[in-house]
Formats: structure tokens, C-alpha cells, sequence
């Protein structure tokens, strides 16, 4: 955070007299510039997961080996549209939400 305020002044420092209309430009040009480097960087990527993750939901079927997103292994014995029902090792079942899934082992 201090980087991007050093910039910000160094960039908004007050400019010679009559050029004060390029000085604004460079601005608007650097935020916008920033703004892209952020999508790039944040959201693209986070949206991209979002993406993979809800085809791997859409995509699960009975027999599949998972992971939930508090840990817990098992293999899913029933699916609905909202819920899986999955049996751990000890031979207990248990519904999650399909959301609570994490990862599909092999």
C-alpha cells in the first residue's frame, strides 16, 4: 500500500504552470492502467476458478471419490440437485450441500 501511495504522489506532483491538462491525463491513464493490472491479476484468475469449480459440481456422479471443504473423504452414493449423500471409510453416510465439495480424487 505505501508502493501505490509513493507512485500516486510522485505521479500527482504539482506540475509546471500551463501544464496542468497533461498531468490529469497521465493520471487518468495511470488509474486505468492500474485498474487493468488488477483485473488481471484478481479477478480474472478468481473468476476462472469459480468456473472450474462449478463444472466439477455440475459433473459429479455416484462412485466419485471426494474431498469436502471441511475435509472429509468419501465416495458419493446418491446425488440431487442441491445435495450429495456420500459414505466415509467407517461405513457412516452423511448429505452435504454439493457446494461444500472441494476436490474429485482419482
Amino acid at each position: 500500500m505505501g508502493l501505490l501511495i509513493s507512485i500516486v504522489s510522485i505521479v500527482g506532483c504539482v506540475p509546471a504552470e500551463g501544464e496542468q491538462g497533461t498531468s490529469t491525463i497521465y493520471m487518468i491513464v495511470f488509474l486505468a492502467l492500474l485498474f487493468a493490472l488488477m483485473y488481471f491479476l484478481m479477478i480474472r484468475p478468481q473468476r476462472k476458478r469459480q468456473k472450474e469449480h462449478q463444472q466439477l459440481i455440475e459433473e459429479l456422479k455416484k462412485g466419485d471419490r471426494v474431498i469436502t471443504a471441511g475435509g472429509i473423504y468419501g465416495v458419493i452414493e446418491s446425488t440431487s440437485e442441491d445435495s450429495l449423500v456420500i459414505k466415509v471409510e467407517s461405513g457412516a453416510t452423511m448429505r452435504v450441500a454439493r457446494n461444500s465439495v472441494a476436490l474429485k480424487r482419482e
